[in-house]
């Protein structure tokens, strides 16, 4: 089973294509997360797996996202023992292999290895995403990793990570969740026309519409749904992300600047 979190589309792409490839079923974590939000009693709490799980989501600050690891250590995962990681990254994971092992531990199953695949820069309330013809080239780089890993994954080898390094040591991680991790700043310029695009692409469920615009209610993950998949480009975060490029990556392979088509099979 392959489960995946993914807030501009990288994380989702890879899990399409290892779902692809091992013939496996594939779970939206941040439908998940929605249902959790919205309806606790209705949501999805239980995965169904004799074939390995397999965790595909974004590197955060050098970890797993904190809502992937509440996600697993909430939910029961019977069947396999066997947990995969793959992890998109802009440069590198850091520890995120160890952070990964500790919480498989704790879900009391064999941790199989961890595998990052780089992929184009979305975090635009803090970097740059690149120029569109730089992110084809960085998606199309991709692909034959993703091969290899989900041939391992079949076989049943560990994964490795070649982009891994130093790690931010734990207490900075929480500094960084913090002092970056927030919505406090998120707001919408006269552009919006109030389509709810953001609130529907919410994995937490953190937008509502007040008098037909967005308002943030403070239980953000900063995963950039909202302000890369805005129509209009009338989201900001601050000063930080005017005139900034905006990055998504829709499911089946187009980005949102230009309409270039990337390639679904790998």
């Amino acid at each position: 089973m392959i489960l995946f979190f993914s807030g501009t589309g990288n994380s989702r792409y890879i899990a399409q294509q290892l779902a692809k490839l091992c013939e496996d079923a594939l779970v939206s974590i941040n439908r998940c997360l929605n249902q959790r939000c919205s309806d606790p009693f209705q949501a999805e709490y239980a995965f169904q797996s004799q074939r390995p799980y397999v965790i595909v989501c974004p590197t955060y600050c050098w970890h797993l996202p904190r809502v992937v690891e509440s996600f697993l250590l909430d939910s029961r995962f019977p069947g396999s023992d066997q947990f995969y990681f793959v992890l998109t990254c802009g440069s590198g994971t850091g520890q995120a292999s160890k952070h990964a092992e500790e919480i498989t531990k704790k879900l009391d199953k064999r941790f199989m290895g961890l595998s990052s695949v780089r992929m184009p820069e979305n975090y635009i309330t803090l970097f740059h995403a690149p120029p569109a013809d730089e992110a084809v080239g960085i998606i199309r780089a991709s692909l034959p990793l993703v091969e290899s890993i989900a041939g391992s994954i079949l076989s049943g080898r560990r994964l490795n990570d070649s982009n891994a390094g130093y790690g931010m040591p734990g207490f900075l991680w929480k500094a960084f969740y913090r002092l970056f991790i927030t919505d406090r700043r998120f707001h919408t310029r006269n552009a919006c026309t109030g389509c709810g695009t953001c609130a529907g692409v919410c994995p937490l469920a953190n937008i509502r519409l007040v008098n037909g615009k967005p308002q943030w209610q403070g239980n953000c993950t900063q995963c950039q749904a909202c302000i890369a998949v805005c129509p209009m480009d009338a989201i900001e975060y601050g000063h930080r992300t005017q005139r900034k490029r905006r990055y998504y990556l829709y499911p089946s392979g187009r980005q949102k600047f230009p309409k270039e088509s990337i390639p679904e099979e790998p």
